[in-house]
């Protein structure tokens, strides 16, 4: 559905009297298939949006060639339009319109005729669960509903692929579990849904495929699973600082470190980035009494280990040496 191939795009950026070539996209290849649900993964700044927004014609790229849906990027940008949905992260929605007004004006901006708009509408508010509120103004809907307006907005025409900007930042728990439902009742029919979000459990919980991006550049793909298997074993997090004060101190992870490396079962050990340290092993519940043994032969007494599974954001930090979460 979705083919992209050194796509780039920079930006110029002034302070005072010095000019700055910025590199938002740098080079991008993705491959997106017919009926996934697709997320682009990664900080603030990594390059998300203007990818989103070269691929939805929002936006020229400086270099680089795309298809969507069939059509070429650069030259079939009106028909590209046409085969698209595209949700931005701040929405669409209008204060003083009803939900209603709003789907019924998309639709017509689309050329639909005006009983087959109302016909569109009537269903979408349907699929959404709008209908109860489908004709107060959008100024007093709450976070989650504009959100599920939004999505309807979005694939009132049936476009082919589904663009969503971080479609769930700024929304409670309970709104956020009703966006990505929605958002998989659209796979399930068949649409192909492309997202950008920040949120590691988002993608790890929605994304059949993830693409992690990190300045631009493309770190990682595959399947939050198939990422996650990348790297084996378990991974154990000595934190050295308490809640209340420093615990063992600045110095309690150089001298731990040492003392750790020669262990059979590590794989990789590196510093995080609240001053701990991080372990890579075979078998973490085994590994936790070794140690702590060679921790207490060195005179170092941590304030916790944690043992967990490797996440997403274990990935961003082996393929980029920090973390996700810090970036």
């Amino acid at each position: 559905m979705i083919v992209t191939k050194g796509l780039r795009k920079s930006y110029q950026s002034r302070q005072g009297r010095q000019s700055t070539t910025v590199d938002a996209v740098r080079g991008l290849d993705l491959n997106v298939e017919e009926g996934e649900i697709f997320g682009l993964l990664g900080p603030n700044g990594a390059g998300k949006t203007t990818t989103m927004r070269m691929l939805a014609t929002l936006i020229r790229p400086d270099g680089g060639d795309a298809t969507v849906v069939g059509a070429d990027l650069r030259t079939e940008p009106g028909e590209v339009r046409r085969r698209i949905g595209y949700v931005s992260q701040g929405g669409g929605t209008t204060d003083g319109a009803t939900g209603r007004e709003e789907l019924v004006m998309q639709a017509r901006m689309y050329g639909v005729g005006k009983a087959q708009a109302r016909e569109l509408a009537e269903a979408a508010l349907g699929a959404f669960d709008l209908t109860g509120f489908a004709d107060r103004t959008c100024q007093t809907y709450s976070g989650g509903q504009r959100r599920r307006v939004d999505l309807a907005l979005g694939v009132i025409h049936r476009p082919k692929v589904l663009f969503l900007d971080e479609p769930t930042v700024g929304l409670d728990p309970q709104s956020r579990s009703q966006v990505w439902a929605e958002v998989r009742r659209l796979r399930e029919r068949g649409m192909t849904v492309v997202l950008t979000t920040h949120y590691l459990d988002e993608a790890d919980a929605l994304c059949d495929r993830i693409a992690i991006v990190d300045h631009g550049e493309l770190v990682a793909e595959g399947t939050p699973e198939d990422l996650k298997r990348e790297i084996s074993g378990d991974v154990l997090t000595i934190d050295f600082a308490t809640p209340d004060g420093p615990g063992e101190g600045a110095g309690a992870a150089e001298r731990a470190a040492p003392a750790l490396t020669g262990l059979p079962f590590l794989r990789r050990l590196e510093p995080d980035e609240r001053g701990g340290l991080r372990l890579y092993v075979d078998d973490g519940a085994a590994a936790i009494p070794q140690v702590l043994r060679e921790l207490a032969a060195v005179g170092v007494q941590p304030a916790q280990v944690r043992l967990q599974r490797p996440s997403l954001d274990d990935v961003f930090l082996a393929r980029t040496g920090r973390s996700l979460d810090g970036a």
